[in-house]
């Protein structure tokens, strides 16, 4: 699945769509990892943003590469696609 898909979701307030990057399939050795030890990426890219709460205007934007907690967001299936939707404040960094 390419990232910037346009889907059509609207997030609301300071919530946040998130592609999930792939797993990680080999080791920096060339191990090849099994699904079941595949560990649950923790970066992504954004795909659709809230407006914001009142006085509070979000700081990502859509198209950001994003670092956020291993267990933050709900996954959702959208148009055949695996999504993350969560709070900005789940967010921790932005990748430049």
């Amino acid at each position: 699945m390419s990232s910037l898909i346009d889907v059509k979701v609207q997030p609301l307030a300071d919530r946040v769509l998130v592609e999930a990057a792939p797993a990680e399939e080999k080791t920096a050795f060339g191990i090849i990892i099994p699904d079941t030890a595949k560990e649950k990426p923790q970066r992504g890219t954004v795909v659709a943003v809230g407006p914001g709460k009142k006085d509070e205007p979000l700081t990502v934007k859509v198209g950001d590469t994003v670092l956020y907690g291993k267990y933050s967001g709900t996954e959702l299936t959208v148009e055949g696609g695996e999504f993350l939707i969560m709070r900005e404040s789940d967010i921790y960094a932005i990748i430049g």
